[in-house]
Protein backbone atom coordinates (compact mmCIF):
# COMPACT_ATOMS: atom_id res chain seq x y z
CA UNK A 1 0.00 0.00 0.00
CA UNK A 2 1.29 3.48 -0.95
CA UNK A 3 1.47 6.03 1.81
CA UNK A 4 0.35 8.94 -0.33
CA UNK A 5 -1.92 7.23 -2.82
CA UNK A 6 -4.19 10.27 -3.06
CA UNK A 7 -1.34 12.41 -4.49
CA UNK A 8 -0.78 12.44 -8.22
CA UNK A 9 2.31 10.87 -9.68
CA UNK A 10 5.30 13.32 -9.68
CA UNK A 11 5.56 13.15 -13.50
CA UNK A 12 2.09 14.63 -13.85
CA UNK A 13 3.39 17.91 -12.33
CA UNK A 14 6.17 17.98 -14.91
CA UNK A 15 3.71 17.46 -17.76
CA UNK A 16 1.39 20.12 -16.35
CA UNK A 17 4.26 22.63 -16.01
CA UNK A 18 5.54 21.86 -19.52
CA UNK A 19 2.08 22.35 -21.06
CA UNK A 20 1.57 25.59 -19.13
CA UNK A 21 4.95 26.96 -20.26
CA UNK A 22 4.18 25.98 -23.86
CA UNK A 23 0.85 27.84 -23.75
CA UNK A 24 2.48 30.92 -22.20
CA UNK A 25 5.20 30.87 -24.86
CA UNK A 26 2.63 30.71 -27.68
CA UNK A 27 0.56 33.53 -26.17
CA UNK A 28 3.71 35.66 -25.77
CA UNK A 29 4.68 35.13 -29.42
CA UNK A 30 1.16 36.06 -30.60
CA UNK A 31 1.17 39.24 -28.50
CA UNK A 32 4.63 40.23 -29.78
CA UNK A 33 3.58 39.71 -33.39
CA UNK A 34 0.49 41.84 -32.84
CA UNK A 35 2.56 44.60 -31.25
CA UNK A 36 5.05 44.51 -34.12
CA UNK A 37 2.25 44.81 -36.66
CA UNK A 38 0.70 47.74 -34.83
CA UNK A 39 3.99 49.63 -34.83
CA UNK A 40 5.38 48.34 -38.13
CA UNK A 41 4.50 51.55 -39.98
CA UNK A 42 6.55 54.17 -38.14
CA UNK A 43 7.07 56.51 -41.08
CA UNK A 44 4.66 58.27 -43.39
CA UNK A 45 6.91 57.47 -46.34
CA UNK A 46 5.72 54.62 -48.52
CA UNK A 47 2.47 53.51 -50.12
CA UNK A 48 -0.92 54.11 -48.53
CA UNK A 49 -4.36 52.86 -49.47
CA UNK A 50 -6.81 55.77 -49.31
CA UNK A 51 -10.12 54.91 -47.67
CA UNK A 52 -13.18 57.07 -48.34
CA UNK A 53 -14.36 58.42 -44.98
CA UNK A 54 -18.00 58.37 -46.11
CA UNK A 55 -18.28 54.97 -47.82
CA UNK A 56 -15.37 53.08 -46.23
CA UNK A 57 -14.25 51.92 -49.69
CA UNK A 58 -10.65 51.85 -50.87
CA UNK A 59 -10.22 54.45 -53.61
CA UNK A 60 -6.56 54.64 -54.55
CA UNK A 61 -2.97 54.14 -53.52
CA UNK A 62 -0.89 57.22 -52.77
CA UNK A 63 2.88 57.02 -52.55
CA UNK A 64 4.42 59.50 -50.12
CA UNK A 65 8.05 60.45 -50.61
CA UNK A 66 10.50 63.02 -49.28
CA UNK A 67 11.86 65.98 -51.24
CA UNK A 68 14.01 68.57 -49.51
CA UNK A 69 12.84 67.57 -46.03
CA UNK A 70 9.15 67.83 -46.95
CA UNK A 71 6.61 65.12 -47.79
CA UNK A 72 4.83 64.88 -51.13
CA UNK A 73 2.28 62.30 -52.28
CA UNK A 74 1.13 61.16 -55.70
CA UNK A 75 -1.62 58.82 -56.86
CA UNK A 76 -0.03 55.63 -58.21
CA UNK A 77 -3.14 53.43 -58.47
CA UNK A 78 -6.89 53.98 -58.84
CA UNK A 79 -9.14 51.06 -57.93
CA UNK A 80 -12.24 52.10 -59.88
CA UNK A 81 -11.69 50.90 -63.48
CA UNK A 82 -14.02 53.63 -64.74
CA UNK A 83 -11.73 56.36 -63.34
CA UNK A 84 -8.42 55.17 -64.79
CA UNK A 85 -8.32 58.03 -67.30
CA UNK A 86 -10.07 60.64 -65.14
CA UNK A 87 -8.66 64.16 -65.18
CA UNK A 88 -8.89 66.99 -62.69
CA UNK A 89 -11.34 69.05 -64.74
CA UNK A 90 -12.55 70.91 -61.63
CA UNK A 91 -9.06 72.06 -60.57
CA UNK A 92 -8.49 75.81 -60.43
CA UNK A 93 -7.60 77.25 -63.83
CA UNK A 94 -4.29 78.56 -62.40
CA UNK A 95 -3.34 75.13 -60.99
CA UNK A 96 -0.81 73.27 -63.14
CA UNK A 97 -2.78 70.06 -62.49
CA UNK A 98 -5.89 71.38 -64.27
CA UNK A 99 -7.10 68.86 -66.91
CA UNK A 100 -4.26 66.43 -66.15
CA UNK A 101 -4.78 62.75 -65.35
CA UNK A 102 -5.36 61.96 -61.68
CA UNK A 103 -3.30 58.78 -62.01
CA UNK A 104 0.26 59.96 -61.44
CA UNK A 105 -0.88 63.33 -60.05
CA UNK A 106 0.78 64.88 -57.00
CA UNK A 107 -2.10 65.51 -54.59
CA UNK A 108 -0.11 66.08 -51.38
CA UNK A 109 2.45 68.89 -51.25
CA UNK A 110 4.93 70.54 -48.89
CA UNK A 111 4.11 68.66 -45.69
CA UNK A 112 6.53 69.59 -42.88
CA UNK A 113 7.27 67.49 -39.82
CA UNK A 114 6.41 69.23 -36.54
CA UNK A 115 6.65 66.93 -33.53
CA UNK A 116 4.44 63.89 -34.18
CA UNK A 117 2.52 65.57 -37.00
CA UNK A 118 3.09 66.61 -40.58
CA UNK A 119 1.51 69.96 -41.32
CA UNK A 120 1.66 73.27 -43.25
CA UNK A 121 1.10 71.50 -46.55
CA UNK A 122 -1.83 71.17 -48.93
CA UNK A 123 -3.92 68.27 -50.19
CA UNK A 124 -5.99 68.23 -53.37
CA UNK A 125 -9.27 66.38 -53.76
CA UNK A 126 -9.02 65.68 -57.50
CA UNK A 127 -12.68 64.66 -57.69
CA UNK A 128 -13.90 68.17 -56.98
CA UNK A 129 -10.73 70.20 -57.64
CA UNK A 130 -10.66 71.63 -54.10
CA UNK A 131 -7.37 72.12 -52.30
CA UNK A 132 -7.22 72.12 -48.51
CA UNK A 133 -4.76 72.76 -45.71
CA UNK A 134 -3.54 69.43 -44.42
CA UNK A 135 -2.30 67.80 -41.23
CA UNK A 136 -1.27 64.15 -40.96
CA UNK A 137 -0.25 61.88 -38.10
CA UNK A 138 0.40 58.19 -37.51
CA UNK A 139 -1.79 56.31 -35.08
CA UNK A 140 -1.87 52.53 -34.61
CA UNK A 141 0.07 52.00 -37.84
CA UNK A 142 -2.44 54.00 -39.91
CA UNK A 143 -2.08 57.45 -41.40
CA UNK A 144 -4.70 60.00 -40.38
CA UNK A 145 -5.05 62.66 -43.07
CA UNK A 146 -7.06 65.77 -42.21
CA UNK A 147 -7.98 68.28 -44.89
CA UNK A 148 -9.54 71.50 -43.69
CA UNK A 149 -10.45 75.09 -44.51
CA UNK A 150 -9.41 77.85 -42.12
CA UNK A 151 -9.31 76.29 -38.70
CA UNK A 152 -8.84 72.56 -38.26
CA UNK A 153 -12.44 72.28 -37.02
CA UNK A 154 -13.86 72.80 -40.52
CA UNK A 155 -12.72 69.71 -42.36
CA UNK A 156 -12.69 65.95 -42.50
CA UNK A 157 -10.26 63.17 -41.71
CA UNK A 158 -9.53 60.05 -43.73
CA UNK A 159 -7.64 57.09 -42.34
CA UNK A 160 -5.21 55.59 -44.84
CA UNK A 161 -3.91 52.05 -44.46
CA UNK A 162 -0.37 50.96 -45.27
CA UNK A 163 0.01 48.87 -48.44
CA UNK A 164 1.56 45.54 -47.59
Amino acid sequence: MRLFSAWPHPCSFINYSYNLMKKQFIITIILLLGALQAFSQSSIYGQWKTIDDKTGEAKSIVEISEKGGKAFGKVIKIFDPNKQDAVCSECDKNDSRKDHKILGMEILRNMEKKGNEWTNGRILDPNNGSEYKCTMWLENGKLHVRGYIGFSLLGRTQIWEPVK
